[in-house]
């Protein structure tokens, strides 16, 4: 029996069904269900499924260190979190910035100063404090600048990391996608060491393509032996693309991390 909770993401895969098809094909499977921006989304429809949502989106717009774009986002992780108790969705999704429609940063940012980091640092201070007044968990995720993601700041997991230190709360903690992780730093096993008192869920992909593990370079085998090893008993969810055929995607997934 496998210590881990797989959950993977309706966003990617099953792209030939309508949206609450894809959940519920999911769910059926035996995996939670992520989701991203649920604005564009039939809530009610979403409940209705039966299905366990892993995580949510956290905001819809804003940032962690403009005057106006904190306000806008603290008031979007607001409504977020309303729609969160309507899915019973224990964790919400925050990035260093707001992204577009391609994953690209709507206000780009080439250097990150020492004011901007302690900005973002009060900012999450108070995303913490708004999840621990819902009981919910906002997770802060890493991505890659070479590939999916140039001029994010705050991107990298070892940034991801430092500020959940400095936050220190069990309301503001990191979703750790190792797919991001493996293309801006690599050395994965040593990475979870180092922040794995501070994650809130490990999300997976294989580098290159992006695809479900045994597609790629990494070898989430052996991942899976280090978590386990480490005492994570967690979530880890599948944010990726089906190479071929979704269901066996999932099912790669789960050999992965169910042996």
């Amino acid at each position: 029996m496998s210590p881990f909770t797989l959950a993977a993401s309706a966003e990617m895969l099953h792209l030939d069904l309508p949206f609450t098809e894809r959940v519920r094909r999911i769910a059926d499977q035996g995996f939670q269900v992520e989701i991203w921006d649920w604005s564009t989304k039939d809530i009610d429809a979403l409940a209705a499924t039966g299905a366990t949502f892993s995580s949510m989106t956290g905001y819809l717009t804003g940032d962690l260190t403009d005057p106006d774009g904190i306000e806008a986002l603290l008031a979007s992780a607001r409504t977020s979190l309303d729609v969160a108790a309507q899915l019973d969705c224990p964790r919400l999704n925050l990035h260093g910035t707001g992204l577009d429609g391609k994953g690209l940063p709507v206000r780009p940012v080439e250097t990150v100063t020492p004011a901007m980091w302690l900005t973002a640092a009060d900012t999450l201070r108070r995303i913490a404090a708004l999840g621990e007044e819902a009981d919910r968990v906002f997770t802060l995720e890493n991505l890659n600048l070479a590939v999916d993601h140039p001029g994010t700041p705050f991107a990298r997991a070892a940034d991801t990391l430092a500020l959940a230190r400095a936050v220190d709360s069990p309301h503001l903690r990191l979703n750790l996608d190792l797919y991001h992780a493996q293309i801006g730093e690599g050395n994965l096993i040593d990475l979870l060491g180092r922040a794995l008192p501070y994650v809130g869920e490990i999300q997976v992909a294989d580098v290159p393509g992006r695809c479900e593990p045994g597609t790629g370079e990494i070898h989430y085998p052996a991942i899976a032996t280090a978590l386990h090893d480490l005492g994570y008993t967690g979530v880890v969810g599948l944010e990726s693309w089906a190479r071929d055929d979704p269901d066996t995607a999932l099912e790669r997934f789960r050999s992965a991390f169910m042996g």
